[in-house]
């Protein structure tokens, strides 16, 4: 199967089965997005969902955790993976939101990339969520369905994106990170993928090849 080909009928099997996917990190500001996506990095959402109601309690915007010390932010997040160099991170990143953007999460995802502890990742899903901008952002998950369905042979996450990114179309990309993150966590999971009931095992690179 063609690459293109592979892309229409990944795209529209998601379209038709998956229609109106989202994030699983809770939050109810752009500040808190970025917050919760910070301590997501190789934490699961459960675990920052857990973590983040008496975290947003304490600090519920870019002033209040900038005032905080990062031991008080610390204590609210030790459960979170690397919690020292994250508790560091949060508290340098709000300092600069306030310092340099009103303590107001820029829609920029250059300007984002600014900010202590805020990779490309993370201000692709952070600007493609709040603001909807067509990015796609290329987690461990992202990065083995592209591989695995043979949409991506790229060997770096940045280029990974640029590709989902190339051939995606600018209105569905959005969407497409969630799809394929989803995808990823729950169906073609890194250890056992449940190829069997996966509905795009059609299409699939991998379920064809000698791999699986």
């Amino acid at each position: 199967m063609r690459r293109a080909q592979r892309y229409s009928e990944v795209l529209a099997w998601f379209q038709t089965n998956v229609p109106a996917p989202k994030s699983e990190l809770s939050f109810a500001s752009p500040f808190q997005l970025l917050v919760a996506v910070i301590l997501s990095a190789q934490c699961t959402d459960k675990r920052v969902n857990m973590v983040t109601p008496a975290l947003f309690e304490a600090y519920p915007d870019a002033a209040s955790m900038a005032a905080a010390s990062t031991e008080d932010i610390l204590a609210l997040i030790k459960s979170i993976s690397y919690p020292n160099s994250k508790a560091a991170h949060l508290k340098g990143m709000a300092e600069k939101l306030v310092a340099d953007f009103g303590g107001q999460v820029p829609s920029d995802r250059d300007e984002l990339r600014t900010l202590p502890g805020v990779g490309l990742k993370t201000a692709n899903v952070v600007t493609s969520i709040v603001f909807d901008n067509p990015v796609i952002a290329v987690d461990t998950h992202v990065f083995r369905v592209a591989h695995r369905l043979g949409l991506s042979d790229a060997k770096t996450p940045e280029k990974v994106s640029a590709e989902l990114e190339k051939n995606i179309p600018v209105q569905l990309r959005a969407t497409a990170h969630h799809w394929l993150i989803l995808h990823g966590r729950y169906i073609c999971t890194a250890r056992a993928p449940k190829c069997s009931t996966c509905g795009l095992k059609d299409f699939c690179r991998y379920f064809s090849s000698s791999e699986k």
